[in-house]
């Protein structure tokens, strides 16, 4: 199940790229939780662990891998569960001292059950990601805006 979404936030590029990276739990609605496990000198390469909850409130351990780091362009991890696999492709924009922040989420369910799950609720499931989508980045505008510049 593929997602994605895009928002203007009234800061630069450079900003707005390390704090949507580096600060995740800090806007983020699901992601509760990140600890590094080994970082690279260029980012790619690098490890860490999240914890998501999603809105009935049901934690999911994730293990991310960072595949693509080109700051202030573009970030995609990888991240693996139990569940079902996340891979996430920010892209950022220079809008002269404005930036556009694109995302595209890949969703891809892990075993039987959840891969049935997918296709008989699918619709329902993109329907909800479009808007936890558009959730997440009004959250990132709201809190990447609110920092001292």
């Amino acid at each position: 199940m593929t997602t994605n979404g895009s928002i203007e936030i009234d800061r630069p590029i450079e900003a707005v790229f390390d704090y949507t990276v580096n600060n995740v739990p800090e806007w983020s609605d699901t992601v509760v939780e990140e600890k590094v496990i080994e970082q690279t000198p260029d980012g790619v390469g690098s490890r860490f662990h999240v914890l998501t909850r999603d809105p009935g409130g049901k934690e999911m351990p994730l293990d991310g891998t960072v595949t693509l780091n080109e700051r202030p362009t573009a970030q995609t991890v990888v991240m693996v569960g139990k569940q079902f696999d996340i891979e996430a492709s920010y892209t950022f924009e220079d809008l002269g001292g404005r930036t556009r922040v694109n995302l595209v989420s890949v969703v891809t369910p892990n075993g039987f059950k959840m891969k049935l799950m997918f296709l008989m609720v699918g619709w329902l499931g993109k329907r909800a990601g479009c808007k936890a989508l558009q959730k997440e980045l009004a959250s990132l505008k709201e809190k990447a805006e609110s920092r001292p510049a």
